[in-house]
């Protein structure tokens, strides 16, 4: 009760003053707003914005601590000191190496993260005298998880800086922006850094030199491979459960699918977004697969690594997965109404595997397709209301006749 009331003191203190955005932000972290509606038609509920974005961030952190230990592990089977066959149930994975080395690189990048991107909005609150907003508290997660691990801090500094004041403060704020904030910053570092986001490569710490110094070297992804027209060595085991090269969070289906369950259950993402995007990606793959078993494309096609993929492979390897549970179902930028969900999911996933494979050169469509849908969920909607609204007017006039 001492820490509360000396909170409560201080923000009556800093009450009225340009501090009180950024002090409240503070305050309510731990503790529930004390304020409540005493007029008008009004919601009653125990949660608030803050509170729906922890548990999206909840559902993000086994994500974060396995991508750790999977930096560690990649290390180590690249400098040859351990062997990928007992993979998951191996001892060698769990080690608090694995997580120190995993810990040492991805670390800096959740701190450049929420340190730039929380600045900036606490400026902004304090600037335009408003209450400053949770929404990146989630982004502030995403963007470590989605961007390779050896991306330079200061360009991660640069591109956080432009998907916060781009990407949503110039219109508004959370809840204004027509563009997923994460994905305007790894689109901004795909466009003006390309050579560190092309898809096709990871970094994968290398052995270690005498002196001591850990060598980088360059791991290729499995969709680089692919890409490439060359054979896959992982099994599908090792893709689902995330024992693969690739971005932080990206690698482990199996923890993201029990991230989708945990926020369906919690009401948070939309179940019509992930199930139709998954509906779409399918679709796509089977009509690249049926190309190939028409023997439309050649196996010489820069186009068949990828075309012969088993569809349901698609699934399992690059972005998608993650792509489709965290940050297609952001309820700011995605499709309103339940037929338009079904609608902008299943073009997702449709579009996300056609630009996998049409473009050897980027070999990842999730996060384009994505913000391509982003920018096109209000006209989905206008169109699926103006279609209720005839409808419905029609049935009016056949009663009235």
């Amino acid at each position: 009760m001492g820490l509360k009331s000396s909170l409560h003191n201080l923000k009556e203190k800093y009450k009225g003053t340009k501090m009180a955005p950024a002090f409240n932000a503070i305050h309510t972290f731990l503790y529930l707003p004390n304020e409540t509606t005493h007029n008008g038609t009004h919601i009653k509920a125990a949660d608030d914005l803050k509170r729906t974005m922890n548990t999206v961030i909840m559902a993000l952190v086994p994500c974060l601590i396995f991508g750790m230990f999977n930096a560690g592990y990649q290390h180590h089977l690249a400098s040859g000191t351990i062997e990928a066959a007992n993979g998951f149930f191996s001892s060698s994975f769990w080690t608090w190496d694995n997580l120190v080395i995993g810990l040492v690189k991805i670390l800096p990048l959740v701190i450049v993260s929420y340190g730039v991107g929380l600045l900036i909005e606490f400026i902004f609150a304090v600037i335009k005298g408003h209450e400053v907003e949770e929404g990146y508290l989630v982004t502030g997660m995403l963007v470590p998880l989605i961007v390779p691990i050896d991306i330079p801090l200061w360009m991660l500094a640069v591109a956080v800086a432009f998907g916060v004041v781009i990407g949503k403060e110039v219109f508004g704020g959370t809840g204004m922006n027509i563009l997923n904030p994460a994905l305007t910053i790894r689109a901004f570092l795909f466009f003006a850094y390309p050579t560190w986001m092309s898809g096709d490569k990871v970094w994968v710490q290398g052995a270690v030199e005498a002196a001591g110094t850990p060598d980088a070297i360059s791991g290729e992804t499995i969709l680089g491979t692919l890409a490439q027209n060359n054979e896959v060595t992982h099994s599908v085991a090792d893709m689902f459960l995330g024992f693969i090269p690739g971005s932080v969070g990206e690698t482990s289906t199996l923890l993201i699918l029990l991230g989708a369950l945990f926020l369906i259950f919690a009401k948070i993402g939309s179940w019509r977004i992930m199930l139709s995007s998954v509906a779409g990606a399918l679709v796509m793959g089977l009509i690249f697969n049926g190309f190939v078993n028409a023997d439309v494309i050649a196996d010489s096609s820069k186009f068949y690594g990828l075309m012969s993929t088993p569809f349901w492979h698609h699934l399992l390897i690059g972005g998608f997965a993650f792509g489709t549970v965290f940050m297609a179902t952001d309820p700011v930028t995605a499709s309103q109404t339940n037929k338009g969900k079904w609608i902008y999911g299943f073009l997702i996933g449709f579009i996300s595997i056609l630009i996998r494979v049409f473009n050897p050169a980027y070999p990842e469509g999730v996060m384009l397709a994505i913000l391509l849908m982003n920018v096109f969920a209000p006209t989905i909607d206008h169109y699926v209301v103006q279609g209720n609204v005839k409808r419905r007017m029609k049935r009016l006039k056949t009663k009235v006749a």
